[in-house]
């Protein structure tokens, strides 16, 4: 390549490492150089030759049950299958509910901290005004499990949460193809935009498709045990015709412990979303009929992959990436989760 730019080797060592000294000129040489011989550069050899690591972190609500448990489990693997290849990975549970302790919190991260970060927060104004001058710091971000895919300047890790919801409602159409009523929608908030999408996907199926099925309004939990207990009863109080129930967070245990206690599952169609032990147990009794379900340990490993290929100012390979929604149901459930 040297010899293509009509420049020395060291020359070269400078501009493909952004080291300062050499004049512009020089610079689009090299440049043009590697365009024209199609000059592949091996980052992890030029990483090992500087002693680059990459200091990755996770940041994750600090209230959450078995899902945010087993992503927990996924990151203390991945931590230590990455030690091998100069990757420091680590997470903090410290998000809550304000979006202002967000973005207070995002606001002292910088450079000198970490090299990217994974946040799974709420997509509010405050915590995307606070994720976009985190990048402009030069930390790189990808929005985790929860967040806006396609959203401009951020990368998105997770599936496809419309995608997600319409195919919940495509299975409760057809296991209540025969059986007119209503469907209980539970989560445990709508003020995040996972939750949101998939009760979009979900409609859309239920009213074009479905019309003998109408899905009540969102039931909110927050993951209050009593207050849960207490609305269900009085959904169920008002509303005799209920056919099935949809629980669209990816917390799902207390909403179907409330239900499940006041024997109102029985007979009737239930759908949940991730496989958690609680879910599973759940699936191999009958008690809940399908799993709508994305694989963790690829969530962690997807993260990880595109912060570092930001941090390389490489573009991800988008087909690596792609999370898949997969369809539990008790008959191909396999083993039980660890």
């Amino acid at each position: 390549m040297a010899k293509a730019a009509g420049v020395s080797l060291a020359t070269v060592d400078r501009v493909l490492n952004g080291r300062p000294g050499v004049r512009a000129e020089t610079v689009e040489a090299v440049n043009a150089a590697i365009r024209r011989i199609g000059y592949e550069r091996n980052i992890s050899a030029a990483n090992l030759a500087r002693g680059r690591r990459y200091r990755l972190e996770f940041m994750l609500p600090s209230s959450g049950d078995q899902f945010l448990d087993t992503l927990v489990d996924r990151i203390e693997e991945t931590r230590v299958a990455f030690a091998g290849e100069h990757t420091e990975v680590r997470h903090r549970r410290v998000l809550g509910n304000d979006p202002h302790q967000i973005a207070a919190l995002l606001s002292g991260i910088g450079p000198q901290d970490a090299d990217g970060i994974a946040i799974m927060a709420p997509e509010t104004p405050q915590v995307r005004d606070a994720t976009m001058r985190l990048i402009e710091r030069g930390v790189k971000v990808v929005q985790f499990v929860s967040g806006q895919p396609g959203a401009r300047r951020l990368d998105f890790v997770g599936v496809d949460n419309n995608a997600a919801g319409a195919t919940a409602g495509r299975l409760m159409g057809k296991f209540c193809a025969h059986r007119p009523g209503r469907i209980l929608v539970i989560a445990d908030t709508m003020n995040a935009r996972d939750n949101l999408e998939r009760r979009q996907g979900f409609d859309a199926v239920l009213t074009r498709d479905y019309p003998g099925l109408q899905a009540l309004p969102s039931l909110e939990t927050h993951g209050d045990p009593g207050r849960t207990d207490r609305i269900v009863r009085a959904f169920f109080s008002n509303y005799s015709d209920i056919v099935g129930v949809y629980v669209l967070s990816s917390e799902t245990r207390i909403a179907l412990q409330a239900i499940d206690r006041a024997g109102h599952l029985a007979g009737r169609q239930a759908i949940a979303h991730e496989r958690t032990s609680f879910n599973e147990q759940m699936l191999r009794a009958g008690t809940l009929d399908a799993i709508i379900a994305q694989n963790p340990g690829h969530l962690v490993r997807s993260a990880i992959r595109v912060l570092r290929s930001r941090c390389d100012g490489r573009e991800p390979l988008a087909s690596q990436e792609e999370i898949r929604i997969e369809i539990l149901i008790r008959e191909n459930l396999g083993h039980a989760t660890g």
